[in-house]
Order: C-alpha cells, then sequence, then structure tokens
C-alpha cells in the first residue's frame, strides 16, 4: 500500500503545484514553460545520471522507445493540450477542459489492458467508477460544468480530451519503460528526453525569445517547482508506479483534485459544499480501497 500512497502524494503535489506555483507563469508562452521545468530539472539531474550511467546500456531499444513516448506525452504534450485549453476558457473555474480531462483514467485503463495485459478483479471497475464519481463531484459542486465561455468552449474540451489521452497514455507507458530500469533512472530520462522534444517544439513556435523575459520571481518559481511538485514529485510517482500496476496508478492520481480543493481551502479560504464534501470522501474511500485490492 505504501506504493500507492507514493503515487497519492505526487498527485497532491501536483495539485499544489497548479493552486500556488504555475499561474505565476501563466504570462510565458505554453512551450517556454514546458522547456524550462523540464532543462532545469535535468540540469540538477545529471549529476546523479553520470553515477548512474551505466544502468543505461541495460535498456533496451524498446526501453528507450517508451521512455520516448513519456517524454512526448506526458512532459510535452500533456502539459501543452491542458494549458491551452484553459487559456482557451480564461481558466474558467468549472470548465468543459477539467471536465474531459476527469476521463483520463479511462484512457489508462484500456490503454494498459491492451499493452501491458493487466488483468483486474471486478471491484476494481466498481472503485473505478466510484473514483469517477467523486472526481467529478469535488472539480464541479454544482454537478454542472461551466460552458460559458464564448465560441472557443469546443476547441478548449478537445484540448481537455487530448491531455486526458495524452496523460493516461503516459502511465502506461510509464510503467511499461520502468521495467527496464529504477524510478530514478527513468525520472532523468523523462526529464532529459522531454527538454529535447521542447527545444523544437519552441523553436518552431517562436518563443524561444522569451527566454530573455524571464523574471527574477519566475526564476524562483521554477527552482521552486523543480524541487518540489516537479522533479521530486516525479521521483515519488516512480517510486511508486514501479511496484504497483498501471491501472492501479490512475485511480491514485486522482488525488489531484481531491489536494486542489484541499489547497484552495488553505490558501484562498475556498470551502467546501456539501457535494465537494461527499465527493472528496468518496474518491479517498475508492483510492484506500484500490490500493488496497491484493489481486492486483
Amino acid at each position: 500500500m505504501i506504493h500507492s500512497i507514493m503515487i497519492v502524494i505526487a498527485a497532491m503535489l501536483w495539485g499544489l503545484d497548479g493552486i500556488i506555483l504555475t499561474p505565476s507563469l501563466y504570462s510565458l508562452p505554453v512551450p517556454t514553460v514546458v522547456f524550462l521545468l523540464h532543462a532545469l530539472g535535468f540540469v540538477f539531474m545529471l549529476p546523479f545520471l553520470i553515477l548512474e550511467r551505466k544502468k543505461l546500456s541495460t535498456i533496451t531499444k524498446t526501453g528507450y522507445f517508451y521512455f520516448f513516448l513519456v517524454a512526448l506525452f506526458g512532459g510535452a504534450l500533456g502539459t501543452i493540450f491542458i494549458t491551452k485549453g484553459l487559456f482557451y476558457v480564461h481558466f474558467a473555474d468549472l470548465s468543459a477542459v477539467i471536465l474531459m480531462q476527469k476521463l483520463q483514467p479511462i484512457f489508462a485503463i484500456l490503454l494498459a489492458w491492451i499493452i501491458l495485459k493487466e488483468k483486474l478483479p471486478k471491484k476494481f471497475f466498481i472503485y473505478t467508477v466510484m473514483a469517477l464519481v467523486g472526481a467529478y463531484f469535488v472539480a464541479f459542486p454544482t454537478l454542472i460544468p461551466n460552458f460559458n465561455t464564448g465560441d472557443k468552449t469546443s476547441l478548449a474540451a478537445l484540448f481537455g480530451l487530448l491531455a486526458a489521452v495524452s496523460w493516461g497514455a503516459s502511465t502506461v507507458f510509464s510503467k511499461r519503460a520502468l521495467n527496464e530500469t529504477n524510478y530514478r533512472v527513468g525520472t532523468y530520462l523523462r526529464y532529459g528526453l522531454t527538454t529535447l522534444i521542447m527545444l523544437p517544439i519552441m523553436f518552431f513556435s517562436g518563443t524561444t525569445e522569451a527566454l530573455t523575459t524571464v523574471n527574477s520571481h519566475q526564476w524562483l518559481i521554477f527552482l521552486i517547482i523543480v524541487f518540489s511538485t516537479g522533479g521530486a514529485a516525479i521521483l515519488l510517482y516512480y517510486y511508486g508506479l514501479k511496484h504497483v500496476k498501471a491501472s492501479v496508478s490512475t485511480i491514485c492520481e486522482l488525488g489531484l483534485p481531491l489536494s486542489a480543493i484541499i489547497f484552495e481551502w488553505l490558501f484562498y479560504h475556498k470551502t467546501l459544499n456539501f457535494t465537494q464534501f461527499l465527493g472528496a470522501i468518496v474518491l479517498l474511500f475508492a483510492i484506500i480501497m484500490v490500493s488496497r485490492l491484493k489481486q492486483i
């Protein structure tokens, strides 16, 4: 169960990032933010990668291919899609973007069944439905998403869907890639490969000049993220994912919306209504029960 808890903690750190840290970077282009987050993280990880460099030779070509897919879908595309979607709706609460992103576990479980051949007990699917319902209640306290975001709502929802597919796929690809090495080397490779992928994306999107506009406060935010909700969180996440199935991990990752409401209460004094409180209890119960299923 400890490994599932590590994944939940990582997800909660991502929730903290979305509430407190990343909003300070929204004045920068999305490709620039994604590039710097990974490039800075990889710079600090490089000495540790050098110490474990011999493990790189034990990874097969197939393993490196899956690590590339992780960096592409999880590190680059997923982050770009969700941020783009939120931009289109001006970061509106209860938006169609968040609604579509809640479909992530469905894609992850489907891909885990197809790619990893994971077999799941019937109880797992009961708890999965409970977790999705709980997450929905937490994200949408009125139970009705806000679609009053102008004529770009459909496009924003599409970006939310693409983010769900990307992150769901990333969970499965990460699990397969970690079969080739330990969680530390997996983290180093994810950050290094994402940095390389973001270089041409940043160049062709014309956002390289934004690197010179980053102010001192934003540099500080980048560094805080690298050592907390970024690299440190991925290390915890990969430590847990190494020992549990991808299907279990994607349910534990729903700790993100749960943590978001907790941090909003702590930092912005936004209290939970009855729907959110009920959803939080259901979601937490489902996560605990999934992590305790011995058949998995």
